[in-house]
């Protein structure tokens, strides 16, 4: 079928080469001329075509050929209000991202970004944390006075002043009578 002419006259035509077919001795089944006659369709009418293939239950031929004239008649009333259906076939398909991955730039965004504006721990230099440090993790030095605990030398003890204090809590004593 073609765009130019209206689908129920080429329709009509079909019916009569139908009807020669049969004429002639040639029989075809309704759901098979029910087949053809959708899949001649004009290339605008690819949305309806759609629909009727995927309908359940099976079409007789004048009921398709009523659906044509309805859906016709509306494809004519939506041109003259003015609202066109699209005319390019494949209209709705939705094309791949050529970009798909590939990030766009987006110019000197560097004054936006937030940076640490502490010092390492670990190398003491500025604009970056412990956990992105690259030289390796060094070991805290031992320094005399901090971070000693519980630790006596024996200059300590002899400046300490001695007070010592004994405390007896219970005293038990035993006499030996044979001596």
């Amino acid at each position: 079928m073609v765009d130019s002419k209206s689908v129920m006259s080429q329709v009509q035509e079909m019916q009569l080469i139908l009807h020669d077919l049969h004429a002639e001795g040639t029989e075809m089944s309704e759901s098979f001329q029910v087949a053809a006659v959708i899949e001649k369709l004009p290339p605008l009418w690819k949305d309806f075509k759609n629909y009727l293939k995927h309908k359940c239950k099976e079409m007789r031929l004048e009921d398709l050929i009523v659906n044509l004239r309805i859906d016709e008649d509306n494809r004519k009333q939506s041109e003259s209000k003015g609202t066109k259906r699209p005319v390019e076939d494949g209209s709705n398909l939705v094309e791949p991202n050529a970009n798909k991955g590939k990030r766009k730039f987006k110019g000197n965004d560097q004054g936006k970004c937030k940076k640490f504006k502490g010092t390492c721990y670990n190398c003491g230099k500025p604009h970056h944390m412990a956990k992105d440090c690259r030289p390796p993790k060094k070991a805290k030095k031992e320094q005399p006075g901090k971070d000693v605990a519980n630790h006596l030398t024996t200059s300590n003890v002899l400046d300490m002043e001695m007070d010592l204090a004994a405390v007896t809590f219970e005293a038990n004593l035993a006499d030996n009578p044979r001596q």
